[in-house]
Order: C-alpha cells, then sequence, then structure tokens
C-alpha cells in the first residue's frame, strides 16, 4: 500500500479526527491515523510533518493567504479595506463542504490545553503578518495594529460561526458580517462624555 491513493489526504484528517474524538488528541499515533485511513505511516509524511498540523496545517501558507489579498486592495485604500480583502482571500479556504471538519477540529482543540495555546499563536502570527504589511503600506503602527487586531477577530468570530453544528452560511458572508460588527462596536467605544481630558 505505498502507492498514491487518492482523496489520502481527505481520509488522513478524517481519520485523525475520528480518533482524536473517540479517543483525545494526545493518546492517538501516527500510526493509528493511518491505519485508520487504510494507509501508511509513509503517506501520512507526504502530508503533514506531525499529527498536530492534521489541525494546523501550513501556518505559513495561510498566513500568505492573508498577504495575497493585501496586496490586491489598491494604495490609497483604507486599513480596514486592507483588513477586509485579507479575510476575504481566506474564505475561499473554508467552503462549506468542510464545515463538519471544522466543527470536529474546533472540539478536539477545544479539549487539549497544548492545542489551544498553538491555535493562540496562529492568531498571533496571522496578526502580525497583517500589521507588518499594512506598516509597509504607510500605516502608522496604532492604526496597523487596531486593523489587524479586528480583522484577526473577525476571522475568529467568523470561524466560530462557521463551524457551528448545521450551519450553512458561507465564510466569507460570515467574516464580512463579523467585521462590520466589531467596527460599529469600536466606533461605539467613543463618547463625548468618555473622552481624554472630559
Amino acid at each position: 500500500m505505498g502507492r498514491w491513493e487518492p482523496n489520502a489526504l481527505e481520509r488522513l484528517q478524517l481519520a485523525a479526527l475520528e480518533l482524536f474524538t473517540e479517543r483525545g488528541f494526545d493518546q492517538v499515533t501516527v500510526n493509528e491515523i493511518a491505519e485508520r485511513a487504510g494507509l501508511t505511516k509513509r503517506t501520512f509524511f507526504r502530508y503533514f510533518g506531525d499529527k498536530r498540523e492534521v489541525l494546523f496545517g501550513d501556518q505559513e501558507g495561510f498566513v500568505g493567504l492573508f498577504a495575497e489579498g493585501m496586496a490586491t486592495v489598491p494604495p490609497e485604500a483604507g486599513a480596514l479595506e486592507v483588513a477586509a480583502a485579507a479575510i476575504e482571500r481566506v474564505a475561499a479556504v473554508f467552503p462549506i463542504e468542510r464545515q463538519p471538519f471544522a466543527d470536529a477540529r474546533r472540539a478536539v482543540v477545544a479539549a487539549n490545553a497544548e492545542l489551544l495555546e498553538r491555535e493562540l499563536l496562529k492568531r498571533a502570527k496571522l496578526t502580525s503578518a497583517m500589521v507588518d504589511a499594512l506598516r509597509e503600506r504607510g500605516e502608522p503602527e496604532p492604526v496597523a495594529k487596531v486593523a489587524a487586531d479586528l480583522a484577526a477577530l473577525a476571522f475568529s468570530t467568523a470561524y466560530e460561526r462557521w463551524a457551528e453544528p448545521g450551519n450553512r452560511e458561507e465564510f466569507a458572508d460570515l467574516a464580512r458580517e463579523a467585521l462590520a460588527e466589531l467596527v460599529a462596536a469600536a466606533a461605539g467605544l467613543s463618547s463625548p462624555a468618555a473622552a481624554p481630558g472630559r
């Protein structure tokens, strides 16, 4: 069974999630994942460096998608428009048929402190990459940080909603909605009574 198998990536992901859900992430080996998928350990390592990558994938490639989206926006666009374009680009990675995988993944990550920490680190790297890209476009530091934080939070919020059991909404729609809500919430933080020096 050392030859290439069709749909090997999906089979490995589904097998891993089934096992992680049944027994917990720490109790599952790469051999068991490959065996459940009807593949070899060698095939597993063609797709993933370790079993965590089944859940987190190619982080550098993911950050690259955000950068691609930001690069499509004209130079005169504002920081939030740039951040929105980044989220739109990444939305293509989340077709609705992947939603059941996301729901199971979310539960596995939530049940493991190490995986939760890695999830937070992934978000921090994403935010940092967006800040750097916005600064390169000439945005001042505070503007770059706020826009990147809002975009990262909108992305996380959209992912949580998209991964909900029974969700049928497209990721891009949920991301636009989340970003609009966050921008409105941020605007509502300021009022004449709350302004500094009053």
